[in-house]
């Protein structure tokens, strides 16, 4: 597969993945926009999201989280960071079948990682756990955005508008 397909394989899951909990999810017109889709959190507000295929690599899932600008007459190439442009990056991996809701404040500004296994060193600090973000376990899309980690079930009664 090219890169381009790779791309909407992600973001069909990340779109079912969405609906399966039972969000309003929204496709924007148009190609070459910052974000790939528009989800409604639960007090209304809509947030861009823009959807990267993850690679799992010693037990982690690293994904880009900058786009490659090619330089044109009025612009300088480089890689461009989606800080500011998007809230939050829809992550899907296809070597564990499972999508991700990353805040884009979660991250750094070239790549990222989610990590699905304990790392071989025993260090806890500092690290990112996919679970935290997995779509399907974390059933309350505005507390995740709101960094409120004690979201409880997956998908319980009454938490779907």
């Amino acid at each position: 597969m090219n890169t381009s397909q790779k791309g909407n394989v992600a973001t069909a899951h990340i779109l079912a993945a969405l609906a399966a909990t039972g969000k309003y999810v929204a496709i924007p017109f148009g190609d070459n926009q910052r974000y790939d889709l528009i989800v409604e959190d639960e007090q209304g507000k809509l947030l861009k999201v823009q959807c990267k295929t993850g690679r799992l690599v010693n037990g982690v899932i690293v994904f880009m989280v900058s786009s490659n600008r090619r330089k044109t007459k009025h612009q300088a190439g480089g890689w461009v960071s989606y800080q500011g442009q998007i809230d939050l990056f829809g992550v899907y991996c296809p070597q564990v079948e499972a999508s991700y809701l990353v805040p884009v404040e979660d991250v750094k500004k070239s790549a990222a990682s989610l990590r699905v296994e304990p790392p071989r060193n025993s260090q806890v600090k500092g690290i990112r756990w996919a679970a935290t973000y997995q779509l399907g376990v974390v059933a309350q899309l505005g507390a995740r955005i709101n960094g409120i980690d004690e979201v409880v079930g997956s998908i319980p009664t009454g938490s779907i508008s």
